[in-house]
Formats: structure tokens, C-alpha cells, sequence
């Protein structure tokens, strides 16, 4: 919200006609604007609705306000307060629009330019998800830049048709089967006194869903700067504080059974310190998992080989078939239950039907001795066991009576 401002007419010696002004309450900058008239109350009038517009949000204060200035306010007074990785993203996505576009000023992001700048990205051949992302994120500066007063209205930042794949996830959720080929795998790309430690690592991965920084600062200690393992309760939790988690909020998340039981083999006198006794740093830990995936010849997409995040992605499918949309977002710690929705709560067809005909055989009414109802009802039954089983179903129903 903006805050209080009062406009005040003044007299420049230099100038014939009288001046309005105020202090911007965040730059300290003072703001001028010339009345256009030499006669006190007309100015005053006029300052009064300027007040009114400033108020209101209609008036833009970018007029004076340069792209720098208002790039290093935004990083104080609102990115500062993000996640790190998060403020990068918001950083690289205004600095590719500046040597883009190239703007002087705040009042230069028009339109016109976010749709020329749009187009430079494809024509670049910048990935249409990377294209999305860009304009999101300015969009969402822009539009702090508007409710701070700053610009009078958000330009149109849509992103390009064929985009709204970018969505959805960059690899995809990997099987059991291709999990075990994985765990047989490290053998081949790590020393082998390392062998049974990233076994470990990566089961951990596969049972708890973990993001791979998340398990990077897994310990057995309660700690403010590190997700910490409780064993004493009634059910195993991890203790999440703000700084670690990427919403900035402290929570406890109920350890699933499977990652309870491999966490609870972990001999007492060795629950110490980090979980895991692994290089912990994310860039070296990474190109490790993809290259016993590569090994394993697990494919994600046809140029990517499976990833940490694939392992978080099983997770998140495995347990959608069990949980309801909203625990499964608490599971996975999703900050809107959209992403839980769009990526993980989606029936496959052939599950669906199972499913439908698995319900139709259980309420199917019991065959009957009546002989006006029994063959029809028998009918019934058996075309429903027909399509269960995977049988001439459509014949069978063409011949119930009636069709």
C-alpha cells in the first residue's frame, strides 16, 4: 500500500509558473510537476488531485524513475525477503530483458517492447518453459512495481502459443524396475568404498521424496539450519525450520513408513551428524545420480537420464494413489495444491477404467432364482466380469436384453 503523501504547491524563482512537489517516502527523491498556472488556488486545486491520483494508484511515479533504480528497489524491498535460488531466477529474468530491450526507464516496459522481447527470446531459440518463465517473473516485478505506485498499469506479458507445456515436469516419475537397475548401477560409477553409502543415499531419495538440497542437509541433530530427523515420538517426523524450507515456514513432516524402517536400520551410535556420509555439496552430488542413471539406462526424456528430482517425482506418484490431493501437497511441500493437481493427480485411462468396473462387479445386484429377472440380471454380471478380465465385453453387452 502506498503511503501517506502530501502534495505542496511552492514558488521557484526560476519559473513563471507555480510548482507542486512531494518526497517520495521511499527514495527520498523530492517529485516536481509544474501546475500550469501562476494563480495559487487554481495550483492548489490541481495539487489536490494529483494527491487524489498518487493515492489511488492512477498516477505513475516511474516518470523519473530509471530501470537501475527501480531493479536495485525491488531486490531490496522484495527479493531480499525470497529464497535465494528464487531471487536469482526474478534477477536473470530483468537482466535478459534489459540487454534486450534495453530501457532507460521504468515507464520504457511497455507492451509493445515485453512482446519484442518475447519474440527475441524464441528467435534465439530460448526453450518455450524458459521463454514462460522470463515473462512470469517480470510480470510479477512489474506488478509489484504497480501496487507500490510506481507504474499506473501492468503491461500484457503472455507467453507464447505452444507454451503452456512448459508446465509440465522436465523428466518424469522413473518405475521400480528402473529404480533397481539404478541401485545396481552404483557400483559403476562410484569408488567402491562408497558403494553401500549411496545405495543408502539413494533409497533414502526414493522413499522420502526429499528435494535434493532437502537430503543434502538431513541430520540427526536438531539444528535451526538443517531438516532433522525425530525418532522419539509416536511416529517418526522430520523437523523442517524456516530457513530450510522453500516456503520460509517451520513445519514437521510425518516420515513415511518405508523411509521410517531404513532410517530406523541406522545402528543408535551412528545417529549422529549428517545423515548421510556423502560429499554434500548439490553440484557434486548431482552429476553423480545422473550418471548412474545414465549407466542404469534410465531415460526421462530422450536427451536427459534420470535425476534426484525423478526419484522426488516416483515418490510424488506412488503415493497420489493413496493419499487425497491435499495431503499429498503437504507431503510434498507444494505451495499451491495446483502443482500437486497438474503433476501428480491425474488417473491413467486404463486405471480409471479398472477401476469403474471394479465398482460395477461390487454393486452389481446378486443373480436370482426369478426366472422373469434371473437371465437378465446373469447378463448383467457377466458382462461386467467380461470387461474386468479384459474379455469380449462389448459382444456380451450387445446381447443383454433390451440392446
Amino acid at each position: 500500500m502506498i503511503e501517506q503523501i502530501k502534495v505542496h504547491v511552492v514558488k521557484y524563482p526560476t519559473r513563471d509558473n507555480l510548482v507542486m512537489r512531494y518526497r517520495c517516502p521511499i527514495t527520498g527523491k523530492q517529485i516536481t510537476k509544474s501546475s500550469g498556472t501562476r494563480i495559487r488556488r487554481d495550483a492548489e486545486k490541481e495539487a489536490a488531485k494529483w494527491e487524489a491520483d498518487i493515492q489511488a494508484g492512477r498516477y505513475a511515479r516511474d516518470s523519473r524513475m530509471g530501470w537501475d533504480e527501480f531493479v536495485e528497489l525491488f531486490t531490496e524491498q522484495h527479493l531480499d525477503d525470497l529464497a535465494v535460488k528464487t531471487a536469482d531466477i526474478y534477477l536473470t529474468s530483468l537482466k535478459a530483458y534489459k540487454k534486450t530491450c534495453r530501457p532507460e526507464r521504468l515507464s520504457d516496459v511497455t507492451t509493445i517492447r515485453v512482446s519484442h522481447f518475447r519474440t527475441e527470446l524464441r528467435r534465439k531459440g530460448r526453450k518455450p518453459a524458459t521463454v514462460a518463465s522470463y515473462l512470469r517473473h517480470l510480470k510479477a516485478a512489474l506488478r509489484w512495481a504497480h501496487s507500490q505506485g510506481y507504474i499506473s498499469s501492468v503491461p500484457d506479458c503472455k507467453p507464447p502459443k505452444g507454451s503452456a507445456n512448459a508446465t509440465t515436469m522436465k523428466g518424469r516419475p522413473i518405475v521400480a524396475e528402473e529404480f533397481d537397475r539404478m541401485i545396481e548401477a552404483v557400483a559403476k560409477e562410484v569408488e567402491a568404498d562408497k558403494v553401500e553409502a549411496w545405495k543408502f543415499y539413494l533409497r533414502a531419495l526414493w522413499f522420502s521424496g526429499l528435494r535434493l538440497t532437502e537430503s543434502l542437509a538431513l541430520t540427526w541433530d536438531e539444528s535451526p539450519d538443517a531438516i532433522s530427523v525425530d525418532l522419539r515420538g509416536r511416529r517418526p517426523m522430520l523437523r523442517i525450520p524456516a530457513g530450510v524450507d522453500k516456503s520460509k515456514r517451520s513445519r514437521v513432516l510425518p516420515i513415511t513408513p518405508d523411509f521410517a524402517e531404513l532410517l530406523a536400520a541406522v545402528p543408535e551410535k551412528r545417529r549422529r551428524g549428517r545423515v548421510f556420509s556423502i560429499d554434500g555439496r548439490p553440484d557434486k552430488v548431482s552429476p553423480v545420480i545422473t550418471a548412474i542413471g545414465k549407466a542404469a539406462g534410465v531415460r526421462v526424456t530422450a536427451t536427459k537420464f534420470a535425476s534426484a528430482h525423478d526419484l522426488r517425482r516416483a515418490f510424488g506418484t506412488r503415493w497420489s494413489k493413496s493419499l487425497s490431493p491435499a495431503r499429498l501437497k503437504a507431503m510434498m511441500r507444494h505451495a499451491e495444491i495446483s502443482t500437486t493437481m497438474r503433476f501428480y493427480v491425474d488417473e491413467d485411462a486404463e486405471e480409471l477404467a479398472d477401476a469403474l468396473f471394479e465398482v460395477a462387479i461390487e454393486v452389481a445386484p446378486p443373480k436370482t432364482d426369478d426366472p422373469e429377472t434371473g437371465e437378465a440380471e446373469a447378463a448383467k454380471s457377466d458382462a461386467a466380469t467380461a470387461y474386468s478380465s479384459g474379455g469380449q465385453g462389448i459382444r456380451t453387452l450387445n446381447r443383454l436384453p433390451g440392446n
